[in-house]
């Protein structure tokens, strides 16, 4: 070991890291904002978007795309570990947010079909 510190990647560098590291995971772009600094990616025949950016979303951007049940924000230079680590955490929070929202999708269907029958 050289005792280096890990090289860190520029922020745009980070961001096209993580998007490679989502892809390994199924995830697509599917759309990107007209900067290109915000890309949202979505697995294949999943309803859900993850989003990725160089800054967090505003009140309006949470408001128009409730579709988006994570996000992965990377303002700084970071390491490829750090990079990989904050792709695990997001990847964890889309799966229990889509779990949640599924979750609530299955219960209230199941209360309208209660419903229905009575």
């Amino acid at each position: 070991m050289s005792g280096q510190a890990p090289r860190r990647l520029p922020p745009l560098a980070a961001l096209d890291h993580a998007a490679r590291l989502l892809a390994e995971h199924g995830f697509n772009v599917v759309a990107r904002n007209e900067r290109g600094d915000s890309l949202y990616l979505q697995r294949e025949g999943c309803a859900f978007a993850l989003r990725l950016s160089n800054h967090a979303r505003t009140t309006k951007q949470r408001q128009r795309r409730t579709d988006v049940l994570a996000s992965l924000v990377v303002r700084d230079a970071r390491s490829s570990e750090q990079v990989a680590a904050l792709v695990a955490g997001t990847l964890r929070d889309f799966d229990l947010a889509r779990g949640r929202r599924e979750a609530q999708a299955s219960g209230a269907a199941s209360d309208s079909g209660a419903a229905s029958r009575k």
